[in-house]
Parts: C-alpha cells; sequence; structure tokens
C-alpha cells in the first residue's frame, strides 16, 4: 500500500476561530498551534462549513459538553454536511458510541466481556507476534540495502488491522478494504459521491453479516457474539444494531491505534533522550505509555445540540455540530502543568485521549496493549532512528489524527 498527498476540495481557510475546517490538509498539520491560537483569542471557534459547527478548545468546555447527555445527543459522532434522522435516537447508527441514555447503558453492558481487561490480556501474544511478523519484513527490506522504511505503511496501519480483524473474525487480507472505508469515513467525509453501492462498508458488512447467519454463527470471534448475545429487550439484537456495533469496533478499533502507534514513532524519531531512556529506563515505559496518548491524542468526537444552548458564553442553536477536541482538552495549560511539553515521566497524567463521561473508549485496554506491544517490539529491534525527511510527514485529516506518511531512517547498529 502507497501512501500519497490526497486531494481536497475544502476551499482555503482565512480564520480558524470564524471558518475552521478540521478536514482540510492544513488543519491536519498544523493541530496543535491552531488550538494554542484559539484558546488564547477565541476558545470556542465557530464555521458555517457543515451547516455549522462549533470547536471548544478548552478543557473546561469540552469536558461540560462530553458530560451532558441532556444539551448534547451522541446520535451521530462524526461530522458531516448533513445530519443524521433524530429518529435514529436513542440507540443511533453504532451503538453504543452513537447511543444515548437510558439505551446507551444497555447496549455498552453487552460488550463489556469481550473487552475486559482479563479478556483483552490474551491477545499480548498474537499482537506481539504481529509486530515481530511487521519488523521481521521491515528489516529484510534492510539487508537489501534500504535504510528506510515508512514506519506507517509497513508498520503501524498493519497492526491494529490484523487484530481487529482477527477479533471479528474478518479475513486479514481485507485489510486494504479497512484502510479505504476508514479514509471515506473519518478523513474526507461527504467528499465521496462517486463510490458504487457494492463498495461501500454497509455492503461489505452486510455480505458478512449474512454469511455468519447463514453458517449458524457458532464460532468465538465478537461478530458471532452479537449475533448470539441477548439484547436489552431480551431478544437477540436487531441487523442495525450488529451492523453499527461492528463498524463501529472496525473503525473507531483501527484508525485510532495506529494512529496513536504512528505518532509515538514520530516522536521518538525526533527525540533521542527519550529514545535512551525508554531503552535504558524500563521503568519509565508506563509513564511513556500514557504521555504519548495525553501529548498525541489521536480522537476528536461529536456532539449535535439537542436544543438551543450556549457553550462558553457562544450561542449554540439546536443541531448545530460540536467538536469534542480531546487532543486539545490535554493540550491546555488550565489542565495540565507543562502542557505543551512532552515529560516522558508524567507521574500525574489525567488525560483524556480516550474521551470522557459515560461514552469514554470502551476499547482502552486494547488500545493501550496493542501501543505498548507496537512501540515495545520497535524499540527493541530499532532503538536508533531518525525522521529521514521531515518535510514528507503527512497527518490524517478529519476527526482521528496520526501519521499516515512516516518514513524513517534506521541509523548504523540499530538492529
Amino acid at each position: 500500500m502507497t501512501d500519497t498527498v490526497p486531494e481536497t476540495k475544502r476551499p482555503p481557510v482565512e480564520d480558524w476561530a470564524t471558518d475552521f475546517d478540521h478536514t482540510h490538509p492544513d488543519y491536519a498539520a498544523n493541530a496543535p498551534e491552531i488550538w494554542d491560537d484559539l484558546r488564547e483569542r477565541c476558545p470556542v471557534a465557530h464555521t458555517e462549513r457543515f451547516g455549522g459547527a462549533w470547536l471548544p478548545t478548552k478543557a473546561a468546555d469540552v469536558r461540560a459538553i462530553a458530560e451532558d447527555t441532556d444539551r448534547f445527543t451522541s446520535r451521530s459522532i462524526i461530522v458531516n454536511d448533513f445530519r443524521p434522522d433524530p429518529e435514529l435516537a436513542p440507540r443511533g447508527f453504532a451503538p453504543p458510541i452513537t447511543s444515548d441514555p437510558p439505551f446507551h447503558q444497555e447496549a455498552r453492558r453487552l460488550l463489556l466481556p469481550p473487552f475486559s481487561p482479563k479478556v483483552i490480556a490474551e491477545w499480548e501474544p498474537m499482537a506481539r507476534e504481529t509486530c515481530r511478523q511487521l519488523l521481521d519484513q521491515i528489516e529484510a527490506d534492510l539487508r537489501d540495502g534500504q535504510d528506510i522504511t515508512d514506519a506507517a505503511v509497513t508498520y503501524t496501519q498493519h497492526i491494529p488491522v490484523r487484530v481487529i480483524a482477527k477479533m471479528l473474525g474478518l479475513p486479514e487480507e481485507d485489510g486494504d478494504k479497512f484502510r479505504v472505508f476508514i479514509h471515506r469515513i473519518l478523513e474526507t467525509p461527504g467528499q465521496h459521491d462517486e463510490i458504487g453501492p457494492d463498495e461501500t462498508l454497509v455492503a461489505y458488512l452486510s455480505e458478512k453479516i449474512r454469511e455468519r447467519r447463514e453458517s449458524g454463527a457458532d464460532g468465538d470471534d465478537l461478530i458471532s457474539y452479537l449475533l448470539t448475545v441477548e439484547g436489552p429487550d431480551g431478544n437477540p439484537l436487531s441487523d442495525e444494531h450488529v451492523f453499527g456495533t461492528i463498524a463501529l469496533l472496525l473503525i473507531a478499533g483501527i484508525d485510532t491505534t495506529w494512529s496513536a502507534i504512528g505518532a509515538s514513532l514520530w516522536h521518538l524519531a525526533q527525540h533521542p533522550d527519550d529514545r535512551r531512556r525508554w531503552v535504558e529506563d524500563p521503568g519509565v515505559r508506563i509513564f511513556a505509555i500514557e504521555e504519548f496518548l495525553r501529548f498525541y491524542a489521536p480522537v476528536t468526537m461529536a456532539r449535535l445540540a439537542a436544543e438551543d444552548t450556549e457553550v462558553g458564553g457562544c450561542p449554540v442553536k439546536k443541531e448545530d455540530w460540536l467538536l469534542l477536541s480531546f487532543p486539545s482538552y490535554n493540550r491546555d495549560p488550565e489542565a495540565f502543568e507543562q502542557a505543551d511539553e512532552f515529560v516522558i515521566d508524567r507521574a500525574r497524567n489525567r488525560h483524556s485521549a480516550f474521551g470522557l463521561g459515560i461514552h469514554r473508549c470502551l476499547g482502552s485496554n486494547l488500545a493501550r496493549l496493542e501501543l505498548t506491544v507496537a512501540v515495545e517490539e520497535w524499540m527493541a529491534r530499532f532503538p536508533d532512528f531518525e525522521l529521514s525527511d521531515p518535510e514528507t510527514v503527512r497527518w490524517s485529516t478529519g476527526q482521528v489524527r496520526g501519521p499516515r506518511c512516516l518514513p524513517v531512517r534506521i541509523l548504523d547498529g540499530a538492529s
């Protein structure tokens, strides 16, 4: 899989305070600087794009929205040019993340068993073996005379794809399809009118659900689990519920994690002191992982205003979008000391990388496991590396931010 800089259909942004566009490449490349600027001069930015949207950048405002399920609905969490049908509430398109109370609690409860710490810990050997296989291939390429590898393309993007595919019982070889779905839905929403009906996530998952039902859904994978588990009403889950939850696990379980892994390697490539500390002081690693999550939190969620209200003194109309920038929250100096610095041994670190409120990430145990294993295995194999050309690094657009193009040079003696 190769990576190229995508063309954007979005017009340029003149002022991020009054015309922001989080799907624009300029935002992807400069997001931390944009948040810092907005916090100083316009803490709640607004745009008429997407039919009207707001971007709070201060931790207090982000937390207030995330924890208020009365004034803000979760029936859609991806900003787009259209509004989802209110009739979708309280289930939403992808339960439980798009569900409102009281439906949310029961939809989330169904997923607690397969995502418990004990069950997730059992996936470590598979995740570790996946990383080692990928590193074996990179090392083989290096022996052929190369000294540069695109760590995003050859490493980070494959790890969660293989783990989630295995958990769901989907073919590993469909990984490229998953990446296409993610690009369309999260990076460039509403910009793909030419897609045929057979090329969509809906078509793909509908076929997989049909196949699994016909085969008896007697496997130990998550799709079989969802097809046989008892729903909130005591009956089997509807196809719509099963589809939405699988879509959530597939999309949210892949892009978020590979973005966190990629950003961590991007940081380490530029900070030899942190690489050295990781290698020489194993006790610091647990703190480093949490600091990677804080400083490079990949996820921005969205809500819709359920009524006319206000945020940070700004008038928000019913059905306006609100972007919950958890990454901006994590860099707010009112929430963290040395908020704009990466502190590898930061001990007090109550970050919001996994969200806030009732929708705090159900898969946080899995994401931490994959991030930890991926960085451990990379650093064990290649403890010394650098960016081959910082200008060629490209960050993803949309609501999940991480490196999509990450060329690094493995330094002599690294392997």
